[in-house]
């Protein structure tokens, strides 16, 4: 936030009574808070690497009265933060990685951050509430799964409830997320001189070549609700040395698991085909666990679109945005399977900016990107409150 500029305050004069404190609670750090999300900003870090991103969310929650556990579920970057002894057990999730080559285009300082807001805006209420307040400190989303891992390790087991906000150019208050497939592709032929030479050699380059051509002419059959991409990472050193070794990562997406494993299998056959007219072997590599569609809870959906109104955001009930961001896939679908979960997305104005460009990062830490990180604060404890008291 830069000098001159107004912190944003969640303003009393339209909430209920009952709202009013928790506002105030979110508002005494919306200083802090705001700081958070600048600095995990300026120092992003990719999936499994977030050591400096976790021990500073985990050391400002520790100050703010939380108990820390760091590493978690066997993961080095993984935390969960726990304040209160009730019985009803609710989670905020924090995402925090970043992008590789392009920081945090995707916003998980804003998550990180609000997700804190929320958690210490509870925190005189949790007794009131029987309430447990968690903090679930989830690395590499960005293709690596994290949550995934701490589900198998029973981290969401105990949770009536699991929350979190993601930014993006548009309010949206359903996450309707792809299934998906993250997967690398290897081939290996043979290096020869291509000029002298080229009938000793086996191009891996060309196996390459022949899938992609193989998976456009797919799409003409796939299902509307399916995606196939990719890049090609290695593909040879030099043009007069038949490549012997190419490698791309590439996802699959569908509309759920069962739609996803069919398709992935026929896309896999393009690969299968690649390989055999070019003579080259091929390894497939999934390099995460699959993620899976979103379960949206109704419930905790219709609280947080009613408080969102008193904080002047339409959270788009109809979905007239549609194919935007929240089509997007993460691994929180996979916790939705688990518990009751909501995945509202909350507009940064970044537009014609989105995700997972230069520019959204930029917008990241913006003036609405500061209003996000202390409304979504506020909108998923007054939530949780609206939820434990109902």
């Amino acid at each position: 936030m830069s000098a001159g500029e107004r912190l944003h305050q969640i303003s009393e004069d339209e909430l209920p009574a009952a709202r009013r404190q928790t506002a105030r609670a979110v508002n005494a750090i919306g200083k802090e808070l705001v700081g958070l999300s600048h600095g995990l900003h300026a120092a992003p870090e990719i999936r499994w690497q977030e050591f400096r991103s976790a021990e500073r969310i985990s050391e400002m929650l520790r100050e703010l009265g939380f108990q820390i556990e760091m590493p978690f579920g066997k993961l080095d970057t993984a935390f969960r933060a726990r304040l209160g002894t009730g019985s009803r057990h609710v989670g905020f999730i924090a995402e925090y990685d970043a992008l590789e080559g392009i920081g945090h285009a995707c916003g998980h300082n804003i998550i990180a951050a609000a997700a804190v807001g929320a958690a210490a805006a509870l925190r005189d209420l949790a007794g009131e509430l029987d309430a447990t307040v968690e903090v679930i400190g989830t690395p590499a989303e960005e293709g690596g799964g994290g949550k995934i891992h701490l589900i198998e390790d029973g981290a969401f087991d105990h949770l009536e409830a699991a929350l979190m906000v993601h930014p993006g150019p548009a309010n949206s208050l359903y996450a309707r997320p792809f299934a998906v497939a993250h997967f690398d592709v290897v081939y290996t032929g043979f290096a020869a001189h291509a000029a002298a030479y080229p009938h000793l050699g086996t191009n891996a380059a060309d196996a390459m070549t022949v899938a992609q051509v193989a998976i456009g002419l797919l799409r003409q059959q796939l299902p509307a609700s399916t995606r196939v991409h990719g890049i090609v990472r290695e593909a040879g050193s030099a043009p007069n040395v038949i490549p012997d070794h190419c490698r791309g990562s590439w996802y699959v997406r569908a509309a759920d698991l069962d739609e996803l494993e069919a398709t992935f299998e026929r896309v896999r056959g393009c690969f299968e085909a690649g390989a055999l007219a070019a003579g080259a072997s091929m390894e497939v590599v999934e390099t995460s666990p699959r993620y899976s569609e979103f379960r949206n809870d109704a419930e905790l959906a219709d609280l947080f679109a009613v408080n969102a109104q008193t904080v002047g955001r339409d959270m788009d009930r109809e979905e007239s945005v549609g194919g935007g961001m929240n089509t997007a896939s993460t691994d929180m679908g996979n916790v939705s399977l688990v518990t009751r979960a909501i995945h509202p997305y909350l507009s940064i104005d970044s537009l014609p900016a989105v995700n997972h460009q230069k520019e959204f990062a930029q917008a990241a830490v913006s003036p609405a990107a500061d209003r996000a990180v202390i409304e979504g604060a506020y909108l998923l404890a007054a939530t949780v409150e609206d939820f434990l008291r109902s």
